[in-house]
């Protein structure tokens, strides 16, 4: 699974309309609003590289009220659940 983060820029008066159009497009698992730099971030899961341009370019993009995108790829997930499994290795047969 190939997960991208996009940071997204929308006009101001349509960022509700903006956030429910960009989740009901295929590809798209999340759509967060933010404060900050970004009105939104939307999270984007498909199996193959070449779908992320199709979601990101070919329907993100041409949501009306998008004004801009930066996208940004996941090399690697790391959840709490994780990290607490990688610093306990070992501490189960120190006793």
């Amino acid at each position: 699974m190939i997960t991208a983060i996009v940071m997204i820029d929308a006009a101001t008066d349509s960022i509700p309309e903006v956030a429910g159009a960009i989740a009901d497009l295929d590809g798209v698992s999340e759509v967060y609003s933010t404060a900050g730099e970004v009105d939104l971030i939307a999270v984007v899961r498909v199996r193959e590289f070449e779908q992320i341009a199709e979601v990101i370019a070919g329907h993100i993009n041409k949501v009306p009220g998008v004004l801009e995108t930066e996208t940004h790829i996941a090399f690697r997930a790391y959840s709490r659940h994780d990290l607490e499994s990688a610093f306990s290795i070992g501490f189960e047969s120190a006793d």
